[in-house]
């Protein structure tokens, strides 16, 4: 009921995986990873203690393949599983238990793990993979896995129809104010268009906390700062630093500099405004 793409990028510092299903929230208990360490992704007749299992046993210094046969030799119910798992190397492992439902099967290939089950057939598993090692490898793990992810919808994913997905990438220190791992963690629980409702997601993620180039950077001073701070207590907030927070803006900023388009918003949002108001 489920297909998923586990994977770790190129470059060997992030790790994800992105998932479909018809099932209610399926983001809560498919995927998982840790930085430095892998991902895994359990579905079919789930068993979410694989999660921590065979993270575990990854940080231990385990192979993908080595964990994925620890899991399988401790679980009676290993015939009715479905999981993928990508390692610290990008070392690839996908199991299909026999008694999954038809269509289920999975591949897997350098620094990724693709696996399906309940799939209209195996050309869902085949497109996510075309679409995946077509993407292009430099860019963000969190965009070539939502590419594989739309290609598999596209091919007809879940025979059942659609209800959730989920996105879950790992890098070191990646996450909030640099103290966590979780560089993106987006879900959609329950939608018509999951894999659209992801992908606007995404792109609102994109727009919070695109990295700002050089040329795209407004020097912070003094005189900016008044200008601005005056701008935002005309449209009723006490400084610009609360309408960057009231906004969600707090990254596109640092030592030093505004990105330029929230300064340009700022103004645009208050042409009335007069530094001898």
């Amino acid at each position: 009921m489920t297909f998923s793409i586990v994977a770790r990028s190129d470059d060997g510092e992030s790790w994800g995986v992105a998932v479909a299903s018809k099932f209610l929230a399926v983001g809560s208990a498919v995927p998982a990873a840790v930085a430095g360490v892998g991902a895994i992704a359990t579905q079919a007749w789930a068993n979410v203690a694989y999660k921590g299992i065979a993270l575990s046993h990854l940080d231990e210094g385990a192979t993908a393949g080595v964990a994925l046969q620890r899991l399988l030799e401790e679980d009676d119910g290993r015939d009715h599983r479905q999981v993928g798992i990508v390692d610290v190397s990008g070392e690839a492992a996908s199991h299909t238990g026999v008694s999954c439902l038809e269509w289920a099967g999975g591949v897997t290939g350098e620094g990724y793990a693709i696996q399906g089950n309940i799939l209209v057939g195996e050309e869902v598993v085949v497109a996510m993979e075309a679409a995946f090692v077509a993407s292009d490898p430099e860019a963000p793990l969190a965009h070539r896995l939502m590419a594989a992810l739309r290609a598999g919808d596209e091919a007809g994913g879940d025979a059942r129809g659609r209800q959730s997905a989920a996105l879950l990438v790992v890098k070191d220190e990646a996450g909030f104010d640099g103290r966590d791992d979780i560089a993106v963690d987006l879900r959609v629980d329950d939608h018509q268009a999951p894999i659209d409702e992801l992908e606007r997601l995404l792109a609102l993620f994109d727009h919070l906390n695109a990295e700002v180039p050089e040329d795209e950077r407004t020097p912070d001073t003094p005189e900016l700062f008044a200008e601005l701070d005056g701008r935002a207590q005309q449209l009723g907030h006490k400084s610009f630093v609360v309408w960057v927070g009231v906004n969600n803006y707090e990254a596109l900023g640092g030592d030093g500099w505004t990105a330029t388009r929230i300064v340009e918003e700022m103004r645009a949002a208050t042409p009335d405004w007069r530094a001898d108001a």
